[in-house]
C-alpha cells in the first residue's frame, strides 16, 4: 500500500488519496518529532524499502518456533522465544512485585519523599522536637490507602485479563481438533473458528465452508465500522484443507513481515510443496475481529498475543497526572525551600543569642558541651521538624479523599444513567476528576459515539415532488424496523401508474452490490456500507424487494411479481468517481443504465434534456440544510451497437497490465453520459440523542473539539454539519489548503529579510487572516503539517486516520499546544487514543468494551459529556482549587505562630502550642470543613452550570489556583498568624487576673493563641463556603466542640495521674478559660482576623465581580437577544454537496468473479448454508 500523503512539488499541491487508507510507523510519542519550522516543501522522501520476510512460521510445527535462531535476550543472558505467546497481559502488579513497585510508585511523590526524610529526622534525639510517631502512622495510613486503590484497580484489570485469556478455541493437535484455552494458543497452530467466534489471533484464513473459502468478518473493534468485510482463502488451500486429516499434513513455511501496528496491510509468501503463494491483507484474519456468516473456517496463527495488530495500535498506559497535581509538587518545593531558608535564619539567629546570651545565663546551662556552630545545626533541624506542618501529610490524604468522594458522584449521578441498557456513568479513576474542569480540546471518535451508525431513510424526491415520513402492512417483505412514512407515495407505488416511482425504487433494488442471505424465512441483507443497506431495505418495503443474485443476474420481486435482469457490467463505486451504475438487460432485451451517487458529479453527466434539474436541486438544498446524507438517481437507454462497442473497451480495460484502475475508469467515464435524473434519496446517518446540542454547549464553554474518523472526506464533513459542529457560517478548508498556505509562508520567509536576532523569535503569522469562523477537514495524510493551522479553527474533522495516527494527533497538540486534551470513543480503534489523552472517555456502546476499559470515564451517551465537563468537572476544579486555597492559608496560620514565638524563645525550637494541639490540628480540629468543602462546595447549581457554559472558562484558564493564588494564602497566613500571636502577647504583658494572679504563663498563652487560631480557620472556612447544608453547619461547630471537649479531657487531671509525661497541662484549661479576659482576647483576636477577608469579599463583589459573574450577566442578555435562525435560508451564494455513500469499494469484483457464488464441487455431504442457496432454481441457474 502506497502511504497516502504526497508533498509538494514544484508545481503545486498534490492530494493524497482518500480511497487509501494511510497507515503510520511503529513511532512511539519520543520519535513523533514534528515540529513547526519543518520545511514544509521538502523533497519527498524515498518509497520504503522492500519489506524484509523475517517472520518465519511452520504450520503445525511448536518446536520449530523455539529453535535457537528465534531466540533473543530479554534480561542479562537469559533469553527466550521472539514469538509472543497469545496471552495478554494489561495488569501492573503481580503477587511478588505489588508492595516493591507500588511503593516505588508513591515514593516518586515529592511529598511522601519529604515526609520520609521528616520520620528519619524525629528519630534522632537530639534534633526530634516532636514524636516519631506523629509523622509515621499519617505516613502509613497515606500510603495505604493509596495501595489499596491501585490495588483494587489492577484487580479489575487482572479480571478482564483472564476473562479474555480463558475464551475457548478449537486448536489442531495430534492430528485432531481439541479446545483449547487462548492463553495457550502459539504461533503456527491450525485454529478452527465458528460464527460468532471473536479471533483470537491473527490468523490466516485456509478454508472456509463458504464457496472459495469466503469468510466474513465484523472489523467494529479494529476501525470502528459494523459493517461486514470479506476475506478469502488461497484457492490451493481451498482446494486441499477441508478437512482435518489434510490439515494435520499440512507443512507449510510461511515468510512474512514483522509484527507491526498497520491494519492496512499486510505482506507475505507462502511455500508449501515446492511453490510459492502471495499473501496479503485479504487473507488474514486479524484479532479483535467477529466471525459473521460463515458456518466454520479454518486459520494458521501468524502473530500471537502481543505482537498482533490490535494490541501494537493499543499503545502504552501512560500515568496520568492533573495539572494542579503538577502545580502542587511545585508548591511543596516552594514551601520547602522557604522551610530551608526560614529554618537557615532561625538557626543563624539561635547561634548568635546562644553566643550573646544563653552562654552567659548561669540558670540556662543544660550539662551539655556543645559550641556555638553545633547548637545552631541542630536548631536547623529542630526547626525543620516543627514548621514541617506547612505542607501537612493530611493534604494528600485529604485530597484522595475528595477525590474519591467526586468520583463517586459521577457514578451516582442518575442524569448520567442509561436505562436503555442499564448502564451508569462509571468513574474508572480516582485521581483526574478537577482536570475535567480545564478541558481545552475534545477528540471524538465519529461512528458509535457520535453516532449510533444507523441509516434511515427519510425523505426524497421524485421526478421533482418530494416525499417523506405511512402504512406498509400491504406489503409482507416489508422490513417492520422500518420508519419512512408517507401516504402519498404508497398510494402511487401501489396504483402502478407513477411510472417515475416504479423506475426510482427499481433502481434501489438493482443497483447496489448487496449481498442477501435467506435466514429463517427472512432476508438478510450484507452490504459494504450502511448506506447502501439502508437503500435497499427502503426499496424493499416500497414493493421492490431484491432476492437474489449470481454472477450474471439479478433477480428481484416487484410488487409480488418476480423478475430477473442479466447483468452485463457493473461500475463500482470508489472515492474518486463518487457514483456506482449497473447495466442490465432487461426481460424484453432493452439495455438499461442505472447510476447513482454525489450530486456533484450527477449533474455534470446529465443530458440537456433531462428533466427536473431544478426542483431536484431546490430538495436538494432542503435536505442539506437537514444534514441528511444525499444521492442522485439517474438512467439511460444504450442501443446494443452502443453497448458492444462499448463492452470491447470494458473487456480491455480490465486486462490492462498497467494502470488497471485509471483505464477503467476512463471507460467508465464513456458510457456515464447524457443521464436522465429520476430523482434523490435523502437518508439520516442518525445521531446520538443530544449530540447537537451537547456539541453547542461545549462549544461555548470555548473548548475546541475535533472529530478523528477512519471514514472517508464526504461522510464525515456531512456528519459534522448533521452533530452542529460544522455550520454554515463557517469558512471550510480542506487538506490541499494547509499545503498551499504552508508553501506560501515558506516561501515568503525565505524572500523576507531576517530581522530577527537569534534571541529573539518571529511572533506567529495567523493562517487565516479574514474574520470569520473557520473549519479544517484534513485526511490522514496532512496530519504532519497542520497543528498551528488547525488550532486556529473552530472545528477541525480528521478523515482516513488509523488508530496510531489518532493517538498522534492528540500528542501534537498536547505537545506544541500544552492543552489539556480529552478523548472520546467506543472501539477498539481509540484506545490508543483514549490512553494518550490527558483524560480518556470511553462510551460503552455497539463496539466491545476495549475503550471502555481502557478509559478513565465511561457512560453510554455522548451527550453525558456536557454534564461530565460543565457540571461535574467544573465544580471538581472549583471545589479543588478552594480546598487547597484554604488549606495552605489555615497551615501558614498554624505553623508560622512558631515563627513568631522563636523571636521571644531564644529561637531554641520551641514550640507554641501543646504537642497534642499539633498533632490533632490537621486530623480533628480543622481538617472535616475544609474536607467538606471540597466534597460538597457549589457556586451554582448544575442547571444554571449547564444553562451558562461560559462559567467553564476560569478552569481552562487555570485563574483559582496558580502561584498568584499560592502567595496570596501564604500572606493571609503570615498575616493571621501575626494577629494570633501578637494580639495575645499583647494582652498577656503586665495583666492581672480577677483572682489576683496573672494569667502571662506559658501554657495559657498557648491555650489562647490555639483557641484563637480554632474559631479564625473555622470561621473563615465558614466565609468562604458557598452552598450550605446541614452537613456543613455541624462540621463547622462540630470541629470546635471537638476542639474543646478533647482540650478539657486530656488537660484534666485523670489523664495525667496515667500518663503524667505524656500530659502536661495539667488544669490549663479550666485555669486560663474562667478569666473573661482571656476570653475577650481571643474575640478581639478572631475579629480582627476576619474583618479585612469580609472587607475584601464585599469589595470583591460589588466593585469586581469574577469573570464568571460577569459571563454569567452577558450570557443571561444573550439568551435574551437571542432569536433562532430560519432552517433555510434560500439567498445563500453557495450549496454543499451533502453525498455521503460508503467507507470503501463495494463488492463488485466479488460479485462479477462469481467467487462468492460459484458451487464448489461437491467434496462435502453435508449442507451449506450460503448466499448461493436461495431458491433452488436459481441454484440450477448458476
Amino acid at each position: 500500500v502506497k502511504m497516502s500523503r504526497e508533498r509538494v512539488d514544484s508545481q503545486g499541491s498534490m492530494r493524497p488519496n482518500d480511497e487509501v487508507m494511510p497507515y503510520s510507523d511503529d513511532e512511539t510519542d519520543d520519535e513523533l518529532a514534528v515540529t513547526s519550522e519543518e520545511e514544509p516543501d521538502e523533497e519527498a522522501a524515498a518509497p520504503h524499502p522492500p519489506v524484509e520476510m523475517a517472520w518465519k512460521v511452520k504450520a503445525n510445527d511448536r518446536p520449530y518456533h523455539h529453535l535457537p535462531e528465534f531466540q533473543k535476550k530479554t534480561f542479562l543472558c537469559i533469553k527466550k522465544s521472539r514469538y509472543s505467546g497469545n496471552a495478554i497481559k494489561t495488569y501492573k502488579y503481580n503477587v511478588l512485585t505489588f508492595i516493591p513497585l507500588n511503593l516505588y510508585e508513591q515514593f516518586k511523590r515529592v511529598a511522601n519523599i519529604y515526609f520520609l526524610a521528616l520520620l528519619i529526622l524525629q528519630l534522632i534525639p537530639d534534633i526530634s522536637t516532636l514524636p516519631w510517631y506523629t509523622t509515621l502512622i499519617p505516613l502509613v495510613v497515606v500510603l495505604g490507602v493509596t495501595a489499596i486503590k491501585d490495588l483494587v484497580d489492577d484487580l479489575a484489570r487482572h479480571r478482564m485479563d483472564k476473562e479474555i485469556n480463558n475464551r475457548k478455541c478449537e486448536v489442531l493437535l495430534d492430528g485432531r481438533f481439541r479446545e483449547s484455552k487462548w492463553m495457550n494458543i502459539q504461533v503456527g497452530d491450525v485454529v478452527r473458528l465458528k460464527k460468532n467466534d471473536f479471533i483470537p489471533a491473527d490468523i490466516l484464513l485456509l478454508s472456509s465452508t463458504n464457496p472459495n473459502s469466503l469468510c466474513y468478518v465484523e472489523t467494529a473493534e479494529l476501525d470502528g465500522e459494523t459493517n461486514l468485510k470479506f476475506k478469502m482463502g488461497l484457492r490451493v488451500t481451498d482446494e486441499k484443507l477441508q478437512d482435518e486429516r489434510k490439515l494435520a499434513q499440512f507443512d507449510a513455511l510461511i515468510e512474512c513481515e514483522e509484527p507491526n501496528n498497520r491494519l492496512d496491510k499486510f505482506t507475505g509468501t507462502m511455500h508449501w510443496e515446492n511453490k510459492r503463494y502471495p499473501l496479503d491483507l485479504d487473507n488474514m484474519l486479524l484479532r479483535g475481529c467477529k466471525i459473521r456468516n460463515t458456518e466454520e473456517c479454518r486459520g494458521l496463527v501468524i502473530f500471537a498475543g502481543a505482537d498482533t495488530k490490535i494490541m501494537r495500535n493499543g499503545g502504552k498506559t501512560r500515568f496520568k497526572r492533573t495539572k494542579i497535581d503538577e502545580l502542587m509538587n511545585y508548591m511543596v518545593y516552594t514551601i520547602f525551600v522557604l522551610l530551608l531558608l526560614v529554618s537557615a535564619g532561625l538557626a543563624i539567629g539561635h547561634s548568635f543569642w546562644y553566643a550573646e546570651i544563653g552562654s552567659k545565663a548561669w540558670y540556662l546551662f543544660d550539662n551539655k558541651n556543645q559550641d556555638t556552630s553545633h547548637r545552631g545545626f541542630l536548631s536547623f533541624w529542630g526547626y525543620i521538624i516543627i514548621l514541617n506542618t506547612m505542607v501537612p501529610i493530611s493534604l494528600y490524604v485529604s485530597v484522595e479523599v475528595i477525590r474519591l468522594g467526586q468520583s463517586k458522584f459521577i457514578n451516582w449521578d442518575l442524569q448520567m444513567y442509561f436505562a436503555e441498557k442499564d448502564t451508569p456513568a462509571k468513574a474508572r479513576t480516582t485521581t483526574l476528576n478537577e482536570q475535567l474542569g480545564q478541558i481545552e480540546y475534545i477528540f471524538s471518535d465519529k461512528t458509535g459515539t457520535l453516532t449510533q451508525n444507523i441509516m434511515q431513510f427519510k425523505k426524497c424526491t421524485i421526478a421533482g415532488r418530494n416525499f417523506g415520513t405511512d402504512d406498509e402492512s400491504w406489503n409482507r417483505y416489508a422490513d417492520r424496523k422500518f420508519q419512512f412514512m408517507d401516504h402519498s407515495l404508497v398510494a402511487n407505488i401501489r396504483s402502478k401508474k407513477d411510472k417515475e416511482a416504479s423506475e426510482f425504487f427499481k433502481l434501489l433494488s438493482l443497483c447496489h452490490t448487496v449481498m442477501v442471505e435467506h435466514k429463517d424465512g427472512d432476508l438478510v441483507y450484507q452490504a459494504a456500507s450502511p448506506d447502501e443497506g439502508a437503500l435497499v431495505t427502503a426499496a424493499r418495503n416500497f414493493g421492490y424487494v431484491f432476492l437474489s443474485r449470481t454472477q450474471d443476474t439479478i433477480t428481484i420481486s416487484e410488487m409480488e411479481h418476480e423478475t430477473t435482469y442479466e447483468m452485463l457490467a457493473l461500475l463500482d463505486f470508489n472515492s474518486d468517481r463518487k457514483r456506482m451504475s449497473i447495466i442490465l438487460k432487461f426481460p424484453d432485451g432493452r439495455i438499461r443504465l442505472y447510476c447513482k451517487g454525489a450530486d456533484t458529479v450527477i449533474y455534470e453527466r446529465l443530458s440537456p434534456n433531462s428533466r427536473y434539474k431544478e426542483v431536484t436541486q431546490t430538495a436538494l438544498d432542503i435536505f442539506a440544510n437537514e444534514t441528511l446524507r444525499t444521492l442522485c438517481l439517474c438512467y439511460k437507454d444504450i442501443r446494443s451497437e452502443e453497448y458492444e462497442a462499448w463492452s470491447r473497451k470494458h473487456k480491455d480495460a480490465q486486462v490492462a497490465l498497467t494502470d488497471r484502475e485509471a483505464a477503467l475508469d476512463h471507460v467508465y467515464e464513456q458510457i456515464e453520459n447524457n443521464l436522465m435524473l429520476i430523482g434523490a434519496t435523502a437518508i439520516e446517518d442518525k445521531l446520538q440523542d443530544g449530540v447537537p446540542e451537547t456539541i453547542d454547549k461545549l462549544a461555548k464553554a470555548d473548548i475546541k473539539i475535533w472529530v478523528l474518523t477512519g471514514d472517508k472526506k464526504e461522510t464525515a464533513e456531512n456528519i459534522g454539519y448533521s452533530c452542529s459542529l460544522l455550520t454554515d457560517d463557517m469558512q471550510i478548508h480542506y487538506g490541499e489548503d494547509v499545503n498551499e498556505k504552508l508553501r506560501i509562508r515558506q516561501a515568503n520567509r525565505r524572500t523576507e529579510p531576517s530581522t530577527f536576532g537569534r534571541g529573539k523569535k518571529k511572533p506567529a503569522e495567523p493562517f487565516f487572516t479574514q474574520p470569520g469562523k473557520n473549519a479544517l477537514i484534513i485526511t490522514g495524510g496532512w496530519l504532519n503539517d497542520f497543528v498551528d493551522m488547525a488550532c486556529e479553527c473552530e472545528a477541525v474533522i480528521c478523515c482516513r486516520v488509523t488508530p496510531k495516527q489518532k493517538a498522534n494527533v492528540v500528542s501534537l497538540v498536547k505537545k506544541y499546544k500544552k492543552a489539556v486534551t480529552l478523548s472520546i470513543g467506543d472501539g477498539a480503534n481509540d484506545v490508543n487514543m483514549i490512553k494518550t489523552a490527558d483524560i480518556g472517555v470511553g462510551i460503552s456502546g455497539q463496539e466491545g468494551m476495549q475503550a471502555v476499559m481502557s478509559s478513565d470515564y465511561a457512560f453510554a451517551q455522548f451527550r453525558y459529556l456536557q454534564r461530565l465537563l460543565l457540571v461535574h468537572g467544573r465544580w471538581s476544579y472549583i471545589r479543588m482549587c478552594k480546598f487547597l486555597r484554604f488549606f495552605f492559608f489555615k497551615n501558614f496560620a498554624f505553623t508560622l505562630v512558631h515563627f513568631w514565638y522563636s523571636f521571644f524563645n531564644g529561637y531554641s525550637s520551641q514550640v507554641a502550642y501543646e504537642d497534642w494541639f499539633i498533632t490533632l490540628y490537621n486530623l480533628f480540629y480543622s481538617s472535616l470543613p475544609v474536607l467538606l468543602v471540597g466534597l460538597l462546595d457549589q457556586d451554582v447549581n448544575d442547571k444554571l452550570s449547564l444553562k451558562f457554559p461560559k462559567l467553564y472558562l476560569p478552569g481552562q484558564q487555570g485563574t483559582l489556583f496558580n502561584y498568584k493564588n499560592f502567595f496570596i494564602s501564604l500572606f493571609h497566613g503570615i498575616f493571621v498568624s501575626l494577629i494570633i500571636f501578637f494580639i495575645p502577647y499583647g494582652a498577656f504583658l503586665q495583666t492581672m487576673g480577677q483572682d489576683g494572679e496573672a494569667p502571662s504563663d506559658y501554657q495559657s498563652f498557648a491555650i489562647v493563641t490555639a483557641s484563637s487560631l480554632i474559631f479564625t480557620v473555622n470561621l473563615q472556612i465558614s466565609l468562604e463556603t458557598s452552598y450550605w447544608t446541614f452537613v456543613n453547619c455541624f462540621a463547622v461547630l462540630g470541629s470546635i466542640a471537638i476542639y474543646f471537649g478533647i482540650m478539657f479531657d486530656i488537660h484534666s487531671a485523670g489523664i495525667h495521674v496515667i500518663f503524667p509525661s505524656v500530659f502536661t497541662f495539667t488544669g490549663a484549661a479550666s485555669n486560663a478559660l474562667r478569666q473573661p479576659y482571656l476570653w475577650l482576647t481571643i474575640i478581639l483576636t478572631v475579629g480582627i482576623s476576619l474583618l479585612p477577608v469580609v472587607c475584601i469579599q464585599f469589595l470583591h463583589k460589588t466593585i469586581r465581580p469574577s469573570v464568571g459573574d460577569k459571563k454569567y450577566e452577558m450570557e443571561m442578555e444573550e439568551e435574551e437577544r437571542k432569536k433562532k435562525p430560519p432552517a433555510f435560508q434560500r439567498g445563500r451564494q453557495s450549496r454543499r454537496s451533502t453525498y455521503a455513500f460508503s467507507h470503501s469499494r463495494g463488492y463488485a469484483d466479488l460479485i462479477s468473479s462469481g467467487r462468492s457464488i460459484r458451487r464448489r464441487p461437491p467434496i462435502r455431504t453435508e449442507p451449506q448454508d450460503s448466499i448461493r442457496e436461495v431458491p433452488q432454481r436459481e441454484a440450477e441457474n448458476i
